[in-house]
C-alpha cells in the first residue's frame, strides 16, 4: 500500500520533480515578470517624479534634439562648425517659438474677448433654457469676489505661487535650451560613451536600441508638428468662411491642442463649437462641427498612415492610456511628453524583438553539427 501511494505520489510530480504542472509554472513566472517591471516602472517614475527639476529640461531638450536634428545635421554638412551650427539650431528654436508664442498669444489677446463673450452667452442660454439659478456667470463671478474678500491671504499666496511657478518655468526653459545646445553637438560622444560604460559586448546593442527610440520620437515629433499646423490651417479657414469670431485664436488653439492626441483636438474642436453656437446660432454651430469632425476624419485615415507610416505605430487605446497615465504623474506637462516617451519605448521593444526573432531564425536555419562528425568540404571559392 505504502509503495503505491509512493509511486502516485512520484508520478504527479512528473519528470520535472515539481508539484505543480507546466502550465501553472508558466503562469507564475510571468506573474513574477509582471511584477517586478512593475516595480521598477514605480521606482522610475518616483524618482521622476521627484527630480522633475532636472529630468523635465532633459526630455524636453530630448524632443527638441529630435524635431531640430536635421536642421543641425544640414548645416553641418555645409561644412559649419559642431558649435557653430549647434548654436545656430538654439538661435533658430528660440526665433520660431518665440514668433509662434508672440503669434499664439497676439491671436488669443485680439480674439480672447470675443470667445469669452461667446462662452458666457452659450453659458447664461443654458441656464435659461434648463431653468437652473444661480449658474450664470455673474452669480459665479460674484460669488467668486465673497471668497476672494474671505479669503484673500489665500488668494495672495496663491498669487506667489503662480509667480514662483512661472520663474520654474523659466528656469525650466534656460536649462533646457543650454542642454539641447550639448544634446546636438556633443552625440557623437554620448555615442561613444554609451560604448564605454556599456558592460561586456553589449554596447552595440544599447546604441542601436538607443537610436531606434530616438528615430521614433524624431518621427513622431515632425510628423505631429506637420499635421498640428495642418489641422489649423483647414480649421481656420473654415471658421473664416463661416464668419466664426476668434477664427484665428481658435486655430492656434488647434494647433497646440494637436499636440496632445486625439483630446487636444476633441477639446479645441468644442471649444469652437460652443463659440459657433453661442454668436452664430445652431445651424453654424452643426456646420462648425462638420468642420472639425472632417478634419479629424482626413487627419486619422489619410494624415496620420501617410505622414507617420515610418514611425512606430501605436493603438489609439494605447495613446489614450499614455496620456492618462502622464496627467496623473505630471499633469499637461506629463501629458505632453507621455505619448513620444511611448513611442520611444515601442522603439526599444521593435528593436529587440527583431534582433530576438533574427537570432532564432538563425539557429533554426544551421542546426549544431552532431559530436564527433567530421566538418564538410570548404565552400567553393574558399
Amino acid at each position: 500500500m505504502a509503495e503505491a501511494q509512493g509511486a502516485g505520489a512520484r508520478a504527479a510530480r512528473g519528470a520535472g520533480g515539481s508539484l505543480l504542472p507546466e502550465p501553472a509554472r508558466r503562469i507564475g513566472a510571468w506573474c513574477l515578470l509582471i511584477l517586478l517591471v512593475t516595480a521598477v516602472a514605480v521606482v522610475v517614475i518616483r524618482l521622476t517624479v521627484f527630480f522633475r527639476a532636472a529630468v523635465v529640461p532633459v526630455l524636453l531638450a530630448l524632443l527638441g534634439a529630435a524635431l531640430l536634428g536635421p536642421l543641425y545635421r544640414w548645416l553641418v554638412r555645409r561644412r559649419l562648425n559642431q558649435s557653430l551650427a549647434a548654436g545656430l539650431t538654439v538661435l533658430a528654436v528660440l526665433a520660431v517659438v518665440g514668433g509662434a508664442v508672440y503669434i499664439v498669444v497676439s491671436a488669443l489677446i485680439d480674439t480672447g474677448g470675443e470667445i469669452v463673450d461667446s462662452l458666457r452667452d452659450t453659458a447664461e442660454s443654458v441656464a435659461r433654457h434648463f431653468g437652473a439659478e444661480g449658474t450664470s456667470l455673474d452669480d459665479l463671478t460674484s460669488r467668486a469676489r465673497e471668497f476672494g474678500g474671505k479669503f484673500g491671504g489665500t488668494a495672495a499666496s496663491g498669487l506667489l505661487s503662480g509667480i514662483s511657478v512661472v520663474g520654474e518655468s523659466i528656469a525650466t526653459a534656460v536649462l533646457a535650451l543650454l542642454l539641447l545646445f550639448f544634446f546636438l553637438r556633443d552625440s557623437d560622444r554620448a555615442v561613444r560613451a554609451l560604448h564605454s560604460l556599456a558592460p561586456a559586448n553589449s554596447g552595440s546593442l544599447l546604441e542601436a536600441m538607443a537610436r531606434r527610440a530616438f528615430r521614433a520620437v524624431e518621427g513622431f515629433m515632425h510628423g505631429t508638428t506637420l499635421i498640428a499646423l495642418i489641422d489649423a490651417v483647414f480649421i481656420t479657414v473654415g471658421l473664416l468662411v463661416l464668419r466664426v469670431p476668434g477664427a484665428v485664436g481658435l486655430g492656434a488653439l488647434v494647433f497646440v491642442g494637436a499636440y496632445i492626441p486625439y483630446l487636444g483636438a476633441f477639446l479645441s474642436g468644442a471649444v469652437a463649437v460652443l463659440v459657433a453656437l453661442a454668436d452664430r446660432g445652431f445651424v453654424i454651430a452643426l456646420w462648425v462641427l462638420g468642420v472639425v469632425l472632417a478634419v479629424q476624419v482626413i487627419e486619422g485615415h489619410l494624415l496620420q498612415p501617410l505622414i507617420q507610416s515610418r514611425t512606430v505605430q501605436m493603438h489609439p487605446a494605447v495613446v489614450m492610456l499614455a496620456i492618462a497615465a502622464g496627467a496623473s504623474v505630471a499633469g499637461i506637462l506629463g501629458m505632453l511628453l507621455a505619448v513620444p516617451m511611448t513611442a520611444a519605448g515601442f522603439g526599444v521593444y521593435a528593436e529587440l524583438r527583431g534582433r530576438y526573432s533574427a537570432a532564432v531564425a538563425a539557429s533554426r536555419e544551421e542546426p549544431p553539427a552532431s559530436p564527433g562528425e567530421p566538418p564538410g568540404p570548404p565552400p567553393p571559392g574558399g
